[in-house]
């Protein structure tokens, strides 16, 4: 019997703590800080993300054995290396990469050249800083619109703009070089446009063998079409209908095995999560990035699909053993919409109150962006507030399922995509 601690405070947690809570393995589950809806299966803590020392010394406390670390950010910023580097707390499990595995989502620059290295398709690109920009721009200019600027490091989602013309994205590039996301992007990396269709895979690793997890779609525009601003994300489904068994087979044949060999033979422990945000071009996949955790609503599709105890998993990744555990995946559909505060993913308000989530019955609910107040209502405290999951035989059934759940829920400014999907049905 296991206790567990998750970091985060969104769906991905929920749906997380949601899966874990299922374990005949579990003793003990805490969430840190989580939200309304994390407290049904788990205690909420109260923990700093940033402070590795009182994370480290509530799990000693409490006697926690895994540690899930939900965002990016903490591994990045090294909370596996604290844990593997203290004594007292070296036998603690973490689940995520130490911060030169990190490395692989915290730099767009160091990823594409870890691609390069290693033979996985991608996109042609150019890494530029001040002291290179004549010939950032000048492989720009040899590219065919749209032209794609990613700031190399970390910037909450929106280190990535795609433009139309040579001009905006020259004057762009030098907006981003002079800070427009601050260091994250004191190197720009400018990628060919890739056009295809896009699916999130995830695989979860002990640094030797992987388990695949079900694939996914996600949808980033808050606007119907795939138009508007990018957000975290409005919805997902999984499975994805054309990531058939023969495209599959080229995922884990030319990019996920040279992937899990590359950071070994380049000497980076890896355990955890690998997020691939792949494209699909002429039936073959390219990586458009990865990340070192699972992603954000796409979790909450995956985690309904996954049917093998999750905490088991994460057991084989504790003991060495991750080779013999089974991955057994659902073979219903399962699609998530998300409902968001009206305005994101620009200035919202927060603080509505969040009405008839008792009334829903055929679909799980999992919160992003909640909490209580002091009558203990639950109420908006995000952009992203719910994300409505469901199964279904079809993606078309789940999804109905989905939206007819959503009708159930209210809350002042309440906004949402109706065609998630619908490019796949």
């Amino acid at each position: 019997m296991k206790n567990v601690l998750i970091l985060g405070s969104g769906g991905r947690e929920h749906a997380l703590a949601w899966k874990l809570s299922q374990s005949s393995q579990l003793e003990k589950l805490y969430i840190a800080p989580g939200n309304a809806g994390t407290e049904q299966y788990g205690e909420n803590i109260n923990l700093n993300h940033s402070n590795f020392e009182e994370i480290a010394e509530f799990c000693l406390q409490k006697q926690i054995e895994i540690i899930v670390v939900g965002p990016e950010a903490p591994l990045v910023d090294g909370i596996h290396d604290y844990f593997t580097n203290h004594d007292k707390y070296k036998n603690i499990c973490v689940i995520g990469p130490k911060k030169e595995g990190a490395i692989l989502e915290g730099s767009k620059d160091f990823s594409k050249a870890f691609m390069k290295r290693h033979n996985i398709p991608t996109a042609k690109y150019i890494s530029v800083t001040k002291d290179n920009i004549e010939e950032g721009i000048n492989f720009l200019a040899k590219l065919k619109p749209p032209y794609v600027l990613k700031a190399d490091g970390l910037a909450a989602g929106k280190g990535v703009l795609i433009l139309e013309n040579l001009t905006e994205a020259v004057s762009e590039l030098k907006n981003m070089l002079n800070g427009k996301f601050g260091n994250a992007s004191s190197t720009v990396v400018i990628e060919e446009f890739l056009k295809g269709e896009e699916v999130s895979v995830f695989v979860v690793t002990d640094g030797t063998f992987y388990k695949i997890l079900p694939e996914a779609k996600d949808y980033k525009r808050i606007g119907e079409g795939d138009t508007g601003l990018n957000t975290g994300g409005m919805g997902a489904v999984s499975p994805v209908p054309f990531a058939s068994r023969e495209f599959m087979d080229k995922v884990e044949n030319q990019i996920i095995i040279p992937t899990i060999k590359g950071l070994k033979k380049e000497g980076i422990d890896y355990t955890g999560f690998i997020f691939f945000g792949l494209i699909n071009v002429k039936k073959d996949p390219y990586v458009i990035e990865y990340n070192c955790r699972m992603g954000d609503p796409e979790t909450e599709v995956v985690m309904l699909r996954l049917k093998s105890d999750l905490l088991e998993l994460f057991d084989g990744i504790a003991s060495g053993t991750l080779s013999e555990r089974d991955v057994k995946i659902d073979a219903r559909s399962s699609a998530t919409i998300m409902l968001v505060s009206e305005g994101y993913p620009e200035a919202y308000e927060k603080g509505k109150i969040i009405t008839g989530l008792d009334n829903v019955t055929d679909s799980i609910v999992f919160h992003a962006g909640t909490t209580k107040d002091s009558e203990n209502n639950i109420i908006t405290n995000g952009g992203r507030v719910l994300a409505v999951s469901s199964y279904g035989k079809n993606i078309e059934s789940a999804l109905a399922n989905s939206y007819k759940s959503i009708e159930k829920i209210n809350f002042e400014g309440k906004t949402y995509r109706k065609d998630i999907g619908r490019d796949v049905v």
